[in-house]
């Protein structure tokens, strides 16, 4: 016997659920240049047969099936879903086991092998062009059949395209990529042509994933480094001490600019000038001196002393004046350094005082979440984490950042693998509800534990080494052929940049008050930082009133018809 239902991309498939667990869907709409994402289930189970192979069909009455992407959901190990001491009911499950995660590209509809007993998902991307002329509801049709093309399922969807397209991403958005886990995980020297092809494919998909700002690796980034340790070097800027002066050659960092400018990467992020967790330190920096190559700061240099003063002065003089040849200086945004603690303020005092009026005319951004660097001046633009955002909210700070981590795990959103996929995506209307202008997540590609003392494997070890809970170090996991396999998450997480932009639209015919009150309605809640989704239904149904919105003031029908599961009480008050 098959079983099988089309759900939405909130769900979290586990092999071992029954298929009733997961609700299915109908229909749902989109906009032109968006991509929807939809889940298609199976389960086999019979008495005699371990195995069936089945033949997957997948029809539509449009050109739609033209433009999507199919997926396989693995399951993948998870030993460490959460800190066990810091968690709160809105997860998936809190034991170790299997969860989905990873989804393998489908080249082709080939058969599916079903196990008995188990309980499958396909991923279903469809990426519905934006000069299009797809208007209105089309059907999508699954069909199952046996080797004899015996009927064994038929499920249908019906896809409402709304023709008008969404805005362009405004939001800046940098998960930090790592070039020394690409060297290390696929063993090629630093800056080599293969680790260049590698490191532009990973960037491809991070712009896939909505990325528009890439971590640029000006010297080895002093990011999650042991005291004393250190990690391979990756400094795209060569220097040269000769009698005392210094001098720079850019041809790595054009080259990596122009890689950003191939790809569409829109803002370059400076490495921080000075070590994480303090700037009391200088990064690790490599010059050649008197023809010798040879590490000249580091762990040992004082970040205030004189002899790193003359250099991260001259430096960013130089760096500055070859970016304004090339027209690139306003892409670029600088960090002093990352995560300080209201202990480590006067610290960091000094680190920025160090290259403040050089850096006057640009943006100067840190994650932190003490309130009091911004009130004492100290940061314009600061990066508050998404459970400590709200004195930044109350006091209506400008251009104002959010960023979230693996200690983000309570009452806030996040993309933890044990958490729910509605959690992971809530986050969209939060930041739109309170005008975020850019968002930052430390892991893209950290395939390293702790203070990268070691190296993980990314397939059987999602935690860092037990560090952190599962999902946190990275968003896609690599192949063999050097390219980015996207995870769940990061796809769920793109979606939620989608909603913004289509709640920006929603914007531009209404207001934003318009718009927060109507899906706050729909939602039957108030939207805050703290507060995230329970449920697929209700971000199902905050997007298909803003959609609905959106077509009443196109023009269109404006009664879209929600199927029962997306409708909720609006009168169950604020719970």
């Amino acid at each position: 016997m098959l079983k099988t239902k089309i759900i939405s991309s909130l769900e979290n498939v586990f092999v071992d659920e029954s298929i009733e667990t997961y609700t299915e869907i109908s229909r749902i709409s989109a906009l032109r240049g968006e991509r929807l994402s939809i889940q298609f289930i199976y389960r086999y189970e019979d008495a005699e047969k371990e195995i069936t192979r089945i033949k997957f069909n997948v029809k539509a009455d449009c050109e739609l099936l033209n433009f999507a992407n199919l997926y396989d959901v693995h399951q993948v190990p998870v030993i460490k879903p959460i800190f066990h001491f810091k968690k709160d009911e809105n997860y998936l499950r809190t034991t170790p086991g299997l969860f989905p995660d990873l989804l393998e590209p489908r080249q082709s509809i080939s058969p599916i092998f079903a196990t008995h007993s188990l309980t499958n998902s396909l991923w279903i991307e469809i990426k519905i062009p934006e000069d299009s002329s797809f208007s209105g509801e089309y059907p999508l049709n699954i069909t199952l059949t046996d080797e004899n093309g015996t009927i064994l399922s038929e499920n249908s969807i019906v896809i409402d395209i709304i023709p008008i397209a969404l805005p362009e991403q405004k939001l800046i958005f940098t998960q930090w990529f790592h070039a020394d886990c690409l060297a290390e995980y696929y063993a090629v020297p630093v800056w080599s042509k293969r680790h260049w092809e590698i490191i532009e494919s990973y960037a491809k998909t991070a712009v896939y994933l909505g990325v528009n700002t890439l971590l640029t690796p000006v010297f080895t980034p002093p990011l999650d480094t042991a005291v004393g340790g250190e990690r391979l070097t990756t400094q795209l800027v060569e220097v040269k001490l000769k009698d005392g002066k210094y001098s720079f050659s850019w041809k790595l960092l054009d080259k990596w600019i122009d890689m950003c400018n191939r790809i569409g990467i829109k803002y370059l992020e400076i490495s921080h000038l000075f070590t994480q967790w303090g700037a009391t330190h200088a990064p690790k920096i490599i010059a050649t001196v008197d023809g010798k190559k040879k590490q000249i700061f580091g762990w040992e240099t004082d970040a205030h002393g004189e002899e790193y003063r003359i250099f991260i002065r001259t430096f960013l003089k130089a760096l500055l004046a070859h970016l304004k040849r090339r027209g690139d200086d306003k892409r670029c945004l600088f960090h002093i350094s990352d995560e300080p603690t209201e202990e480590q303020l006067e610290d960091y005092k000094k680190s920025k005082n160090v290259v403040a009026d050089i850096l006057d005319d640009y943006i100067i951004m840190d994650a932190l979440s003490s309130y009091d660097f911004y009130e004492k001046g100290v940061v314009k633009t600061p990066i508050p984490s998404s459970d400590h955002i709200a004195p930044f909210i109350e006091n209506k700070v400008e251009n104002l950042w959010t960023y979230y981590f693996c200690g983000q795990c309570i009452g806030v959103s996040n993309r933890l693998i044990s958490m729910p996929s509605y959690r992971n995506r809530s986050i969209g209307m939060q930041m739109y509800k309170y005008n975020i202008v850019g968002f930052l997540h430390w892991g893209f590609n950290f395939y390293n534990s702790e203070h990268s003392i070691s190296r993980i494997n990314p397939f059987v070890d999602l935690s860092g080494d037990k560090w952190v809970p599962a999902g946190d170090p990275f968003s896609v996991y690599p192949s063999r052929n050097g390219e980015a396999t996207p995870s769940l998450r990061a796809l769920v997480f793109y979606d939620a940049l989608q909603d913004i932009r289509a709640m920006q639209l929603c914007e531009a015919l209404y207001s934003h008050d318009e718009v927060v009150a109507a899906a706050e309605k729909a939602l039957g809640y108030s939207i805050t930082f703290d507060r995230c989704a329970k449920s697929a239904n209700e971000l199902l149904c905050m997007r298909e009133t803003v959609n609905a919105m959106i077509k009443e003031k196109n023009g269109k029908n404006a009664n879209i018809c929600l199927q029962k599961s997306f409708k909720r009480n609006i009168n169950e008050g604020d719970k």
